[in-house]
């Protein structure tokens, strides 16, 4: 056998000919492709010559589907053993067609399960070829005879291939179905895609790949679900000179004479279609190891030289071998790829064995990135490895408990993150990154269950939508609900579950039944309740509680959090929206007993005249509400000594008080700006970001309104002490704060001191960047500055500023920088450089594909440029949305930022008419983002009605006047 050829027992004859005659055979079918045989094609679809042969049924005449193509979710009759995917992606404009393709080969042995006459399988834009007349050849394997087809098409609205046949397959019996096939190898980020660089001055063409969640079928014909688990034999044709990379490892290959090179590798182990992986790319990498296995980053040939990979190399061997034991199971492959593309939607995709990232994600340059470029590879990286079992090696059965995936994999990864940096202190920063953000979304009525019913996640843009807050952060502080109450006990439920689910698919109750074992046997554990009776109260209704407790009485009693609690909530809930609540609590600084709360009951010893706090260290996913008397004892604290009570207890009680306040709860809301006095004391980032954030909240609801003077005024009032602390330790900016989160909020101080409009600030940073303009190959400012100076300068200045910005950002090598420029070019207040920025973002030759969507967002977040977007993306919907919004995670995001300042009756009528006017086109993964919008939008509303004279009022009276 020729080297580096795998055959299975399985392959046969068309296994054989994917050997080295094979070789022959794939490239005379490329040079007929490439000579664009027409005979069997119809018109182009989407750029793509597609086959569509019509059906006999069609959909769109059918009120209800009735046939199994005309259903999302594929018939239960098949089911996949392995695949044969030889694929060739041309990385040079093919001349008749003007379009950059692939081309292909793929067979699939299935088993069939049912007796059936029907092979439905995934295929979306691709060109098949005619084999026999039909889009596919069927053959028996082991003795079985296959029956003749009877007619196949291309059902398009489902992304089908359907193949009638003559007479039946038998259930116990396998079969092979092959392919060919031709596709576009576009720009368009899914499925098989195009990503391109420019590089010693040349432009470069990389062939990647993002299956994730629904477009392995826009690669090749595949049973595209999840639960669909095989065996992968991958071949990738290639350019001489490039570089082929998959899920396992090369076993090399040759073909002699010709000008391309055929790369095989190992057969994966049994996994999801979603997880695959193909690269070919002129990229270089650097190599490490852990035990046995490979690690390698591979990135563009500049960055690896400039050894912009090595912060990745050099954390990644520790944190596997973190997991390793975390789980208990070895690492389950026998190399770890990781590559950093030019072009990618998400941020990163844990595809088994060759995890593909942004840029921004994977790579970080010392001299030019920032302490938060540095955190986020450590964080992204984390993530993703701990998929490799959480996700990879255990699969969910099905995208409607998408958390299992990744709300695990956001649970551990501050684990892993936290033993490759442990002076950080990352853990602290779960609050901010997932619990507030979570709670914003999980307060609305429009929110959803972590487990949704399955019938409610069918079509792609469903599944897409399932990729939200709440399934990545939600189930984070549920499962330390239970598992605060041993630690053994998070340690020893994953591994019997990894054990028993290995290579297969799992729902959320299989969980539930080891986290349960865990308890049983874990010595000193005890909860009041089964763990499906608690969990199920948090993984099958949406939302969240406030606890109550009413110091005087002694009472403590819980109620569903809504943000506006007029809103109507339609979704019923099979507890009543009802939890069992762990209240960890202490008083007067002195932690007491644990108290689990279901009904309201009394709770020992909360009276008397000590304050009394609860959520301790935030340990549950809850908000406090006190009794007015409580609420001024902690206030009390607060001011005389504020660290008597806990960083993060801290800036709970400011999220908590504002949130409260928008929900009504029954002290006005003027009374939480209360809390922000003591602001002026606080050196620490946590309870900074929190408040914040929240006081983000009356900026926008003010900031286009009389309300803002007063309030810029009190809050600069509020943030100089904070800026002038960190002007004297850093010796008047001349040093960087020693402590990590240190450093993060002398950012806060300075970005924040510049809003507020503190005039030193105001100096500082447009000296720093006129120094900058003065000698551009010489920046003085710190990385971990930039963000700030950049933005807060070109707010200042005008054109000048501006259009320097725009050159250094189009000749600016390092991702992270690029970034940074990008999104401080939206901070202009010139309108007409805001709507030329707008007209860039879509173009693909200026703002890459994968960042139109957030600058706009970072131009609506700008008072000056939010009407502005708004407008654009109204009058240009319907390309936006074909163009960057199938299958796009990111839509939701667009929609929440252009509308988050939206607090008037002429907004919420706007964006009414919006959701109707573009009804037909879609909103993609941004649907419920939009039901949210309308929903926030009525309570700003509201709140702004109720609330602003109260508010201009009380920072009147609290107020000086100061001179920054």
């Amino acid at each position: 056998m020729a080297k580096g050829f795998y055959i299975s027992k399985n392959m046969g004859l068309a296994g054989l000919l994917m050997g080295t005659v094979a070789v022959v055979i794939i490239i005379a079918l490329a040079a007929v492709y490439d000579k664009e045989k027409t005979k069997n094609q119809n018109k182009p679809v989407d750029g793509v010559a597609m086959l569509t042969t019509a059906s006999p049924t069609t959909s769109s005449t059918l009120s209800t589907p009735k046939d199994p193509w005309e259903h999302y979710r594929l018939p239960d009759s098949l089911s996949p053993v392995s695949y044969n995917i030889t694929l060739w992606p041309r990385l040079v404009v093919n001349a008749s067609t003007g379009l950059y393709i692939f081309t292909g080969q793929s067979a699939v042995v299935f088993q069939c399960k049912k007796d059936t006459d029907l092979i439905v399988i995934h295929c979306n834009k691709l060109n098949l070829t005619l084999l026999n007349g039909h889009h596919a050849r069927l053959t028996g394997l082991d003795g079985a005879t296959a029956p003749t087809v009877k007619t196949s098409w291309l059902q398009v609205k489902t992304e089908y291939l359907v193949i009638q046949l003559n007479g039946k397959l038998t259930a116990g019996k396998s079969y092979r179905l092959s392919t060919d096939f031709q596709g576009e190898l576009a720009d368009d980020l899914k499925g098989f895609y195009r990503s391109e660089y420019t590089e010693d001055g040349g432009k470069k063409v990389v062939a990647t790949s993002q299956m994730q969640a629904t477009f392995a079928r826009k690669a090749f014909p595949c049973f595209d679900e999840p639960a669909m688990k095989a065996v992968f034999h991958i071949t990738l044709i290639h350019q001489r000179g490039t570089v082929a990379l998959s899920n396992g490892r090369d076993v090399g290959y040759t073909i002699d004479g010709t000008e391309v090179t055929m790369t095989r590798f190992e057969p994966t182990k049994r996994m999801s279609t979603y997880l695959l992986a193909f690269i070919v790319s002129d990229f270089d990498h650097i190599t490490g190891s852990i035990e046995n296995n490979n690690v390698r980053i591979w990135a563009r040939r500049k960055a690896i030289a400039e050894g912009h990979g090595n912060y990745a190399l050099n954390v990644t061997g520790p944190m596997l071998k973190f997991f390793e034991r975390y789980y208990n199971a070895s690492y389950p492959l026998s190399k770890s790829d990781q590559i950093a593309l030019p072009d990618f939607n998400a941020g990163a995709m844990e595809n088994w064995g060759l995890i593909t990232y942004r840029e921004t994600a994977l790579l970080y340059d010392p001299a030019i990135s920032s302490v938060g470029n540095k955190e986020r590879v450590l964080t992204v990286v984390a993530h993703e490895l701990a998929h490799m079992w959480f996700g990879n090696l255990v699969t969910l059965r099905w995208w409607n408990d998408l958390w299992l995936n990744e709300g695990f994999a956001s649970y551990v990864e501050y684990l892993g993150a936290d033993y490759a940096e442990p002076t950080w202190n990352i853990k602290e920063q779960t609050i901010l990154n997932d619990v507030h953000k979570v709670f914003a979304v999980d307060a609305l009525a429009s929110s959803h269950p972590l487990s949704r019913k399955e019938e409610e996640v069918n079509q792609p843009d469903e599944i897409s939508e399932m990729f939200n807050t709440i399934s990545y952060s939600k189930v984070l502080y549920v499962l330390e609900n239970l598992l605060q109450q041993g630690f053994l006990c998070s340690r020893t439920s994953p591994t019997s579950y990894l054990n028993e689910f290995a290579f297969n698919n799992t729902v959320y109750s299989d969980l539930w039944d080891h986290l349960q074992k865990a308890v049983l046997t874990t010595p000193g554990m005890s909860l009041p309740h089964t763990v499906h009776d608690i969990m199920n109260r948090w993984i099958l209704q949406m939302g969240f509680p406030v606890v109550t407790i009413d110091t005087a009485m002694g009472h403590i009693t819980q109620k569903h959090f809504l943000l506006d609690p007029d809103s109507v909530v339609d979704r019923p809930s099979p507890y009543n929206y009802t939890w069992l609540v762990p209240i960890k609590w202490m008083k007067g600084g002195v932690e007491r007993e644990q108290h689990w709360l279901l009904q309201e009951t009394g709770i020992s010893n909360a009276t008397g005249s000590e304050w009394v706090l609860a959520n301790l260290n935030v340990s549950g996913y809850y908000r406090v509400n006190y009794d007015m008397d409580n609420w001024e004892r902690l206030l009390n604290q607060l001011t005389t000594d504020h660290t008597v009570i806990p960083l993060i207890n801290r800036a709970q009680i400011v999220d908590d008080a504002f949130n409260l306040a928008r929900d009504s709860v029954p002290w006005e809301s003027v009374l939480i700006l209360y809390i922000t006095r003591y602001l002026s004391q606080e050196r620490d980032y946590i309870p900074w970001e929190s408040a914040l954030r929240n006081l983000n909240y009356y900026i926008l609801m003010f900031d286009r309104g009389q309300a803002y003077g007063v309030l810029q005024g009190y809050l600069k009032m509020q943030i100089t002490p904070l800026f002038e602390y960190f002007r004297t330790i850093t010796v008047d900016w001349t040093r960087v704060p020693t402590g990590h989160n240190d450093q993060y909020n002398q950012i806060n101080a300075i970005s924040f001191a510049c809003r507020m409009g503190v005039e030193r600030c105001r100096v500082l940073t447009s000296d720093w960047f006129r120094e900058w303009m003065l000698n551009p190959d010489h920046n003085p400012i710190h990385p971990n500055l930039k963000k700030t100076v950049y933005c807060n300068a070109i707010a200042a200045g005008g054109v000048e500023e501006w259009d320097f910005a725009w050159q250094m950002f189009k000749n600016a090598t390092v991702a992270t920088e690029a970034a940074k420029l990008r999104s401080s070019l939206a901070c202009t207040k010139v309108p007409w450089l805001l709507n030329r920025y707008l007209d860039y973002s879509l173009d693909p030759a200026k703002i890459r594909k994968q960042d139109c969507t957030s600058t706009i967002n970072y131009i609506a977040g700008n008072v000056v440029g939010m009407p502005l977007a708004w407008d654009f993306i109204r009058a240009r919907w319907n390309y936006i949305y074909t163009e960057y919004g199938g299958g796009s995670f990111s839509f939701s995001n667009l929609i929440n930022s252009v509308t988050r300042r939206f607090s008037t009756e002429f907004e919420l009528k706007q964006l009414k008419q919006f959701k109707e006017d573009n009804a037909r086109v879609g909103f993609g993964s941004g649907t419920l983002a939009l039901e949210q919008a309308i929903e926030r939008t009525t309570a700003n509303i509201k709140w702004v009605a109720e609330n602003q004279e109260h508010v201009m009022k009380w920072l009147q009276e609290n107020s000086v006047f100061y001179i920054g």
